[in-house]
């Protein structure tokens, strides 16, 4: 015996598939003066979770403390700048950086090579790197060097502010041609250089190539920043050097980013981070 079921019949609308538009429900409510704007916390780990949206205040670094010392990150949070004017009798120096920047460099130390070597901290760091500098430079390049190095590591001092919810540490290995540079460095607010480059030519160009190492001792003494440079391999001082300020621009970078996952808090079982 064989049994016929009968074909349901459907709706020639059922068979048309709805647009776009019409999946698209748009709510509009009216505010209530009695109620106080409300903002989902971006960092909440319960979507649902809202809280009061506080007074509008100016903001100058990229974490906001609510009245339980807990730091959020907004999402227009400003830039972290640093900037710093040093004058002595030999050297007349200004610098300013922003962390938060797009890579323009802007540097006129006195010393071409090491406006080149600014450069590349700008670029690869994705820094705002502005150096003005004037200097005894008729009698070596020494003293603004220095000074350049002092200003840029008080201005990074500065930006960084108390270096709440940031990676703290960064690493990197930098190839250029023959040489490879690794950087790794600590923005623990205890300054230490461990310098391990072997130079092979005493001038690049007109630059005395002891200078780097002063350079960077100078950096890390004002902006409290542990440090340390290997070479791995390498011939040519120039490739050496730049490799040097490509890998320690990029691990500055990685440790001046945000860590999302720390909500604003220091990075540090201490709880604080400061210069020492």
């Amino acid at each position: 015996m064989e049994l016929t079921l009968p074909q349901p019949q459907l709706h020639p609308k059922s068979l048309s598939f709805p647009s776009l538009k019409s999946r698209v429900s748009v709510f509009q409510t009216k505010p209530n003066p009695t109620c106080p704007p409300f903002q989902a916390s971006i960092f909440s780990t319960n979507p649902r979770k809202i809280t009061p949206l506080n007074p509008s205040r100016n903001i100058s670094t990229a974490a906001l403390v609510d009245g339980n010392n807990t730091s959020t990150f907004p999402l227009d949070s400003g830039s972290r700048i640093g900037e710093v004017k040093r004058v002595t009798k030999e050297t007349n120096v200004s610098v300013k950086i922003n962390l938060d920047g797009t890579g323009v460099a802007d540097s006129s130390s006195g010393i071409p090579f090491l406006d080149h070597m600014l450069d590349q901290l700008a670029s690869h760091g994705l820094f705002d790197v502005h150096v003005k500098a004037t200097g005894d430079t008729h009698i070596d390049d020494h003293h603004t060097n220095e000074d350049v190095a002092l200003a840029i590591g008080t201005a990074l001092l500065q930006a960084l502010g108390d270096r709440k919810g940031i990676n703290r540490f960064g690493n990197f290995s930098a190839p250029l041609d023959e040489a490879l540079v690794h950087v790794s460095l600590d923005l623990s607010g205890r300054p230490h250089l461990g310098y391990d480059l072997k130079l092979p030519t005493q001038r690049v160009g007109t630059y005395d190539t002891q200078l780097v190492e002063h350079f960077f001792q100078s950096l890390v003494n004002t902006s409290g920043m542990t440090l340390h440079i290997r070479q791995f391999a390498g011939t040519n001082s120039h490739h050496i050097i730049e490799a040097t300020f490509k890998a320690f621009a990029r691990a500055l970078r990685q440790a001046t980013e945000y860590d999302t996952r720390r909500h604003g808090t220091i990075p540090s079982s201490k709880g604080v981070l400061s210069r020492s």
